[in-house]
């Protein structure tokens, strides 16, 4: 059995980057971090870039640049013990190519995988391909966020596409991607995207019907990430879809009614493909993640499992953990 888990958002700028930088590299994961560690993998979408240099992003409106000094922000990605960080999202170019590029090299010398940005849109819509203890994982990562921020033929950027299961154009480019995965039957295949906008609760008619097509095209675990909310799980032919991971870790304003500090810690354990899933709830304080207790924990498990129910999904409790046999 393998034990992988799946975060939402980790943006490590900012006023995170502010505090990292007095106090220990591993401070940002709080009390979650014994459990990253015993997790046999971790894939998290990495929200900032991981560079000093570059300039701010000024050819189009952007009301927000993060980025993280990768002398600190590197070896905490490494105490937690990430495999993986999608690079797809709406920030990876918030400084620049210059900025982008610190963030490949910095991830490739620390051994950690990512996709969903390079040098040229092919390089971004490379997949990613991990060993985590003899169980082959491969990721392919894409965001219809920021087009101006998508690579071109010859230009770095992200792997931009429209998610929508009727566009021949998506399914031409995202096809593309997962044949040359299935090309290597990896034991698990993975879809990282970042989808939508900010606050969304829900996912759209279009997003659960390209979740379908994902799952018709041999995906195994759909992770979707940028609502900046958790939303509901979906279990389509025994395709785990994980439809907004939501906020791990940021400095974000909490709105009150929403709770955008609140979310959890996925856990999906593999045997030959998806088995369970498990839930633990966490909360972002002192720009670092913690689990959630009491009443905290309590809102998040009860408004996960209402967000589930509309997709026929059902959770057990135990513990502190909901947990869903697949």
């Amino acid at each position: 059995m393998t034990r992988l888990g799946f975060t939402g958002d980790v943006m490590l700028g900012r006023l995170v980057d502010e505090h990292q930088r007095r106090r220990a590299v591993d401070a940002v994961w709080g009390d979650v971090l014994d459990r990253l560690r015993a997790l046999d993998g971790l894939l998290v979408n990495l929200e900032c870039c991981l560079s000093t240099r570059g300039e701010p992003w000024r050819r189009t409106y952007r009301p927000f640049h993060f980025r993280a000094d990768p002398d600190w922000a590197v070896p905490a990605l490494e105490a937690a013990g990430v495999d993986y960080a999608s690079l797809a999202n709406n920030h990876v170019l918030d400084y620049g190519r210059t900025a982008l590029r610190d963030t490949l090299a910095h991830l490739d010398d620390a051994g950690i995988a990512h996709a969903g940005a390079g040098e040229d849109e092919d390089a971004a819509r490379d997949p990613a391909v991990v060993d985590v203890d003899g169980c082959e994982v491969a990721v392919v990562s894409f965001t219809d966020n920021t087009p101006e921020y998508a690579a071109g033929p010859d230009a770095p950027g992200t792997a931009h596409v429209e998610f929508d299961a009727e566009s021949e154009a998506t399914r031409r480019v995202v096809g593309r991607t997962l044949a040359r995965v299935r090309d290597r039957d990896p034991d698990l295949l993975v879809a990282s995207l970042h989808w939508g906008p900010n606050m969304r609760t829900e996912p759209t008619d279009a997003f659960q019907g390209f979740a379908r097509w994902l799952a018709d095209a041999g995906v195994d675990v759909v992770h979707g990430h940028s609502a900046h909310v958790f939303q509901g799980v979906e279990v389509l032919d025994g395709t785990l879809v994980l439809y907004d991971a939501g906020d791990f870790v940021d400095d974000y304003a909490v709105d009150g009614d929403l709770r955008n500090d609140r979310s959890f810690c996925f856990e999906v354990r593999v045997d030959d493909g998806p088995v369970e899933l498990r839930l633990l709830p966490t909360e972002i304080d002192d720009y670092a993640v913690h689990r959630a207790r009491g009443p905290a924990a309590d809102w998040s498990r009860e408004r996960m499992c209402d967000l589930s129910n509309a997709f026929g999904t059902t959770f057990e409790r135990d513990g502190e953990e909901l947990v869903l046999s697949l």
